[in-house]
Formats: structure tokens, sequence, C-alpha cells
């Protein structure tokens, strides 16, 4: 576990092969950003320091966001979707409490703009099959895959994913390390179709993120899968239960030591990113008062600093009329963005 300077942004741009990422730019020219979250279930505490926060940091700074919400990536590794039009209007409910501005970002699905899914046809033109095969996160997710056959669409994953990323033609890219491959396939589509056809899309870089990486309850990775996370949703006292139930370990003194010490680390990290404060100040502070001591500190600092994303997240939740409103108008937006890069992709080609 890596510890980040609290309370800011901290996105660096860089190639997949680049190992000394630059700082993002943050007023030199205009720069489109392209994320998202996959629609299989609540956002999580996770979810929040490790991207929500951010992307209202990088709109605030002018950059443009487009959000997309991967509906269609959800069966590349599931035989079917479960509930997606309500788990999509959910994550619209999490990214307007945390602070996304609808009205500065683009929130849409796959499924509704044709013209971007399109355009993974001709991309697949542009890879070989022995590259997509020896992509190490496609090897890996293949290896995690909830499928007994791994079906096509998993096995085209990133080029689906060049997609999404150059319908918009975006420019930054929040991923973690592991992602960096499929962001290579991204890269090398556009340097093919720009060298073969015509000079139609930028070679986006990666914004690599110092953000903490924070645990489950059971000190594993947190996910939704694995009934170890908190959700944005969850009351306060829901969130009580769940810390006390932490993993921590029988040694009193409380210390922050992420290698050895993960589960106690992974509550300081917590309340120190909730405190905007330093994890071994936090550990100082509380000494010997024992996990006990610990778990009552943590779930005091996260209902404080997740109060008001809670209010307005109940807020929002109450008439949820808004929210398809919001995916309706990113839809059109996308749809927008997506048929006139269609319509420049078949003029470079000299289709109809």
């Amino acid at each position: 576990m890596t510890v980040a300077t609290t309370g800011s942004t901290d996105l660096r741009p860089a190639t997949a092969a680049t190992a000394n990422p630059l700082v993002a730019p943050t007023a030199a020219g205009h720069h489109r950003i392209l994320t998202g979250d996959r629609p299989t279930g609540p956002l999580h505490l996770g979810h929040y320091f490790g991207t929500l926060r951010n992307r209202v940091e990088l709109q605030a700074q002018g950059l443009e966001l487009m959000i997309v919400i991967p509906d269609y990536q959800v069966i590349t590794d599931r035989d079917r979707a479960d509930r997606p039009a309500e788990h999509a209007e959910n994550l619209v409910l999490d990214y307007l409490a945390a602070g996304v501005d609808p009205e500065r970002a683009t929130i849409f699905t796959h499924s509704s703009v044709p013209a971007l899914n399109q355009l993974m046809l001709p991309f697949l033109s542009l890879v070989s099959v022995a590259e997509l095969s020896r992509n190490p996160t496609v090897k890996d997710e293949i290896a995690h895959s909830r499928q007994s056959a791994v079906s096509g669409l998993m096995f085209t994953y990133p080029v689906h994913q060049a997609a999404d990323i150059l319908f918009c033609k975006a420019d930054l890219v929040p991923v973690g390390q592991d992602q960096l491959p499929h962001l290579e396939v991204t890269r090398t589509i556009a340097r093919r179709f720009n060298d073969r056809y015509a000079p139609l899309f930028p070679q986006p870089q990666a914004l690599l993120s110092r953000a903490p990486l924070l645990l489950g309850t059971d000190a594993g990775k947190m996910s939704k899968s694995r009934g170890n996370a908190i959700a944005l949703g969850a009351d306060e006292d829901e969130t009580a239960r769940l810390l006390r139930g932490a993993v921590t370990d029988p040694d009193r003194h409380i210390a922050y030591d992420p290698e050895n010490r993960p589960g106690v680390s992974n509550l300081l990290l917590l309340t120190a990113l909730c405190q905007d404060r330093d994890p071994h100040a936090v550990a100082e502070e509380i000494g010997s008062g024992g996990a006990a001591l610990l778990k009552r500190t943590a779930t005091e600092a996260v209902n404080e600093y997740f109060r008001p994303l809670r209010a307005r997240r109940a807020e929002l939740a109450a008439d949820r009329t808004v929210l398809r409103e919001v995916l309706h108008a990113g839809n059109a937006r996308a749809n927008a963005v997506a048929d006139r890069t269609l319509d420049e992709v078949r003029t470079a080609m000299g289709t109809c």
C-alpha cells in the first residue's frame, strides 16, 4: 500500500512505456479525459478516493470529462448483465453526489451510442490476433473470467476500449498500471489508422494516479463482488457495523506499517484521507488505544467526511427522473460526437 498526499489531485500523464510520468497539465490548452465504471453494482470508498474525487478536481481545473458507463462490457466476463439500467442510474447518482457537474461532463452508456461501437470494426482490422493474444491484461481477465468459455467480446475488449477513447478523441486517460497494455493498444490503433488512412486521432496519454489503494474490510482487494467494501450509499450505522468487523491484528500499539500490518494500516489510511492528515500522525494519536479505538476513530472520520455526499445522494435518489435526464442529455452529446467521428472515419477510408 502506498500513501498519497491527501486532499489533492496528483495525476501524471505518461505513455504506456514511460517510467517517470510528468505532472498533469492544468492550463496548457484543452484536454479531454475519457474515464468510466462498469455498471455491476454500487461504487465504494475505494472508487471515491481512487477516481471519483480526482474526476471532480480535474473538472474544476477546466478539463473536459467524458464518462462512459460501459454496459456492453459487463458481458465480457459473465453470461448476462444483471439490471444494467438500474446500475447505470446508480452510477450517475454516485457521480452527481460526489460533485461531478453534468452540465460540463458527458455521462453516457455504451449501448446508447451505436457509432461508437461501430468503430470497433475498422479498429479490429488494425491489430493482429497475435497482438491481442499476448496482451497481459487480457490474459489476466481471461484467467479470472466468470464464464466457463471465453467469449469473443473478452478477446476484443482492448479494441472496444480503444473505440471508447478514440470516438471522442480523448487525449488523457486515467488508468492503473495494470491497464497500461490496454492503452498501448489504443495508441497503436490510433497510430496505424493515421498512417494508413488520415491523421484523425490523437495518441492518448495515461494519467497515472498516485491515489492510495484502499483495501477491503478483510484486508484484501476492495471489490463490489467480494462483499468487503463500504458503498458510498451506506448509512452511518452500516458503516459502523462494517468497520467494527474490519480485520486488524493482536498488537495493541497502533502503527502505520502497510507491509506488515495491512489491516491496521488500511484503517489508518482511510481515517487520514477523510481528515486530510498523514496516517502516521493518526497512528501516533491513537497510540496504545488498540483496534477498538482505531475502528471508532475511522468510523467517525468516514461518517463525518461523507455526511454531505450521502445527504446529496439521498436527495437525488428521491427523484430518479433527474438521473435519467442526465443520461439522456449525455447520450445525446456522445452520439453527436460519435456520429461526427464515424463520418470522418468513413471519409478517410473511402466508404459510404
